[in-house]
């Protein structure tokens, strides 16, 4: 049977900020651990998403069961000692396919339809590519989930109003103090959550400064949002002139600690001052919370603010899943193929072997053959198999997408004594060599075969490389060919 896909992790729906930084992985470090996953060869297939509300292990494997175990442990070692287990969830099968879908086209997110998750999974697609950890079923499975994405955006208002953690901030704001207008904001980060951030600003009327390790960034990011850019080196003073501090820096460890915080609040003479943290990991302490006329929000506290500008597009989510389980549905027909596959390789080998034993046996009592009279053997040979197999072949491509495929599929492979022929045809992922996969033996090119030789109309189930072995091999059976190979 193929493989199936299983996906293991934690979100905003199941885990606080506290434990989601503690399992985030930087992009740096994502090769490392795709490696120490697939080292184990339970997964063939890994994919590792990480971003500030979700941290999932996307994988596939020939042994479901055994690789969502593999994916528990390895989540439990990166958030040791702090327990995972009641905030994990898993999903196998077409369930796993569902939830990449919902979460590509942001369906997911504690903001339902911000942008960023789609460039985020994008991204994390493209570093297991580079890993060579990305096979068939998760090549599929991810470039289906990115063009569910756009349909969904295309054909749905989903993406209307405030779509981002950076807006939400900045309606938070608002909502602190009514009106923005004039009042000091520090921009602290100026990456892509910060461009966000700017944006949703700059049409407040707020007196904007944007401090970031990198001057040249922050300096671009001011002019484009009307505000002024500040070394790093004024950080504590900026901290003591402004009303509300925006912090989306990528920062590992904190950068407004205790300390910092404790001689800002004593500069502040008792001005309250408003932190928004919306960066995983953290980049305010969370002691900083308890100083006197500080307050402060992580990104778990802008989940209110995202409740209730999700209640404006309700009608719009429930449009966008509807797409989702139809693309989910064609989805599953296509990867019922991948079973189809090695049955229908191993029957027409059987039939062909057997169409050469006999003509070896006859061949012999023909005398000597010309080459049209060996043309006309050959095909003739080929014709005979494609016709014995032309309806029990439609039969079982259409029970497999009829979900009846199992069943069919089982008693072929014992009427005809297919299953080590069918195992040996089995398609594997074409897998780049790396750390986690070197040993493993690389799956050769399935031959491409015309679709009407089995007696099947063509489709896009029939157009995919992996079901390209469904077709008819040339049998090859002149009296100078009587090997089998196909020519």
């Amino acid at each position: 049977m193929s493989d199936e896909l299983v996906v293991v992790g934690l979100s905003h729906h199941t885990a606080p900020v506290s434990l989601r930084e503690r399992l985030s992985v930087p992009p740096d470090a994502t090769e490392e651990q795709l490696r120490c996953v697939l080292d184990t060869r339970v997964l063939r297939e890994g994919m590792l998403v990480s971003t500030c509300n979700r941290v999932e292990f996307y994988g596939a494997g020939p042994d479901a069961e055994a690789g969502l175990a593999r994916l528990r442990k390895y989540l439990h070692e990166r958030g040791h000692p702090e327990p995972v287990q009641g905030h994990l969830y898993e999903r196998r099968g077409e369930d796993a396919v569902r939830h990449v879908f919902r979460v590509a086209a942001s369906l997911d997110s504690m903001v339902v339809g911000e942008p960023q998750i789609l460039g985020q999974v994008k991204h994390a697609y493209e570093l297991a590519q580079d890993v060579g950890s990305i096979g068939t079923l998760l090549d599929r499975c991810l470039t289906r989930a990115f063009a569910v994405a756009k349909r969904v955006r295309s054909e749905t208002e989903i993406a209307a109003g405030t779509v981002s953690v950076s807006s939400i901030a900045c309606d938070l704001a608002t909502k602190i103090f009514g009106d923005l207008s004039g009042r000091r904001t520090l921009l602290l980060g100026a990456g892509e959550m910060g461009e966000a951030a700017a944006r949703a600003l700059a049409g407040r009327g707020v007196h904007l400064v944007v401090i970031n390790r990198s001057p040249e960034k922050a300096v671009r990011l001011a002019r484009e949002s009307n505000g002024e850019a500040r070394g790093y080196e004024h950080l504590a003073s900026e901290l003591v002139s402004a009303d509300v501090v925006i912090s989306s820096t990528s920062a590992k460890n904190y950068v407004l600690t205790h300390d910092l915080m404790k001689d800002v609040v004593k500069a502040r003479r008792q001005r309250p001052l408003f932190l928004i943290d919306i960066a995983v990991p953290r980049d305010v302490e969370p002691r900083v919370g308890e100083l006197p006329s500080v307050f402060l929000y992580d990104v778990d506290d802008l989940s209110q603010v995202a409740d209730q500008n999700l209640a404006h597009r309700q009608q719009e989510v429930e449009a966008a899943a509807a797409i989702v389980e139809l693309e989910v549905a064609a989805f599953e027909r296509w990867r019922r193929t991948l079973d189809l596959t090695p049955t229908i390789v191993a029957l027409r080998g059987h039939f062909t072997n057997v169409m050469k034993e006999e003509l070896a046996r006859t061949l012999p009592r023909l005398g000597e053959l010309g080459p049209t009279e060996q043309k006309s053997l050959d095909k003739m040979c080929q014709a005979m198999v494609n016709k014995l197999l032309h309806q029990p072949l439609t039969q079982l491509k259409e029970g497999v997408e009829g979900g009846n495929g199992a069943a069919l599929l089982e008693a072929t492979r014992r009427l005809f004594d297919l299953d080590e022929l069918a195992h040996e045809a089995a398609p594997t992922p074409e897998v780049k060599p790396t750390a986690a996969t070197s040993a493993a033996p690389e799956a050769e090119p399935s031959p491409e075969i015309p679709s009407e030789s089995m007696g099947m109309p063509d489709g896009e189930a029939m157009t995919e490389r992996p079901a390209a072995a469904l077709g008819g091999l040339a049998l090859g059976l002149s009296p100078t060919n009587l090997s089998g190979e196909p020519k």
